[in-house]
């Protein structure tokens, strides 16, 4: 770093989660920097792009890593936003770092990698504690999710929230605060969350500190059952595991509860279709608790209602679902499947059969193979 000729005579600290995650052993997959002692135009003179709507950020043209000028933050008015941002060079490197909202959070690194350390985040690393840097914490709602994230990324490594910060996060979801949090703010906290190695303690520390009843209340009935769920995903769809797991976390949920949730965080299309359809496939295993309780009639439905005939790529991933909790259903439902997918709706057009007329027909004969299919598992 003190070799790049444009941060030279800059005063320049690695900060935040890159300092974190190198003493954990995490991987490091972005580096912050924090500028002390600059002005917005001397970065700009030295080719940096500015970037920062509410406040001064820099990408470097190079690196493209974001640069930020030493600031401080005020409180004024509701929510994440309503923040008066000072930034110049007389604000300090600790004055910078006393706004952030846990400890482990505000660590910083000289250029020889001196460790700047106010407020003892090394200490709640080493005893595995999500600590708040000072009782401005709770100036700003959205900390109560971040924290709540930060527990699901590092629960695994024996992380616990502190007492203390535990109390600041109950006052936050008592004060209304919460309520003044946008959608997209929720809803992006939430699907980092549910990408984290235990997604189940971001909602397990929601709810315990009452914000889970705030934000999102259709998930307090029943979310120990629920959050077990979170882990049993269909092994072909690892590559995905955020939205199974929103799917998995919603599927006991009527249809209207399910979706008041989803449009009030303003879930994206991918994450509320896979819902439905995970729903509905509970729906079918509840409905046929046994293989002898499976009818051709409920199973044409299914795949109906998955629109299986025109988006075949989701029956595998579902019924390697339905294996996770009925084997045997699984195993009928595959060989329905199989059956009513080789009826041709080409064989009915040549036929002659049209419009209405043709897809009774397939209807018909899709449900018919179905049971055979269903019948021949039965000898």
């Amino acid at each position: 770093m003190s070799r790049d000729r444009r941060l030279a005579g800059l005063e320049v600290y690695r900060v935040g989660g890159a300092v974190r995650d190198a003493r954990l052993g995490w991987p490091v997959v972005d580096q912050d920097w924090v500028v002390v002692g600059a002005t917005p135009e001397a970065m700009t003179r030295r080719g940096f792009k500015p970037v920062g709507r509410d406040f001064p950020v820099f990408l470097h043209p190079e690196t493209h890593e974001e640069y930020a000028l030493a600031r401080t933050e005020r409180k004024q008015g509701h929510g994440y936003t309503g923040f008066v941002v000072h930034a110049d060079p007389s604000v300090t490197l600790e004055e910078d770092l006393e706004r952030r909202d846990l400890t482990i959070n505000a660590m910083a690194e000289s250029p020889e990698g001196a460790l700047i350390d106010p407020f003892h985040g090394r200490d709640d690393l080493e005893a595995r504690r999500l600590r708040h840097v000072s009782p401005a914490f709770v100036e700003d709602p959205l900390r109560v999710l971040r924290t709540a994230r930060f527990l699901a990324r590092y629960r695994g490594l024996g992380f616990q929230v502190a007492d203390e910060t535990q109390a600041l996060m109950r006052r936050l979801a008592e004060s209304g605060e919460l309520a003044h949090l946008v959608a997209e703010r929720v809803w992006t906290e939430t699907e980092k969350a549910l990408g984290e190695p235990c997604p189940q303690a971001y909602f397990a520390c929601l709810d315990a500190c009452g914000a889970l009843m705030v934000l999102m209340p259709e998930l307090c009935a029943d979310l120990e059952t629920a959050l077990a769920r979170l882990d049993r995903l269909p092994d072909t769809e690892a590559g995905m595991p955020a939205q199974w797991r929103w799917a998995r976390l919603c599927e006991h949920l009527d249809d209207g509860e399910r979706e008041a949730l989803q449009a009030r965080l303003k879930v994206p299309n991918a994450y509320t279709d896979l819902a439905r359809q995970v729903a509905l496939t509970r729906r079918l295993w509840r409905a046929a608790a046994t293989p002898s309780a499976l009818t051709a009639e409920r199973l044409r439905s299914w795949f109906d209602g998955i629109d299986a005939w025109r988006r075949s790529e989701r029956v595998a991933p579902l019924l390697a679902l339905l294996e996770r909790e009925n084997a045997a259903l699984a195993a009928c439902a595959e060989r329905a499947w199989r059956a009513a997918a080789a009826v041709s709706p080409r064989a009915l057009l040549d036929e002659g059969l049209r419009g209405g007329e043709l897809g009774a027909e397939l209807a018909r004969r899709r449900q018919g193979a179905i049971a055979g299919a269903l019948e021949a598992s039965e000898g």
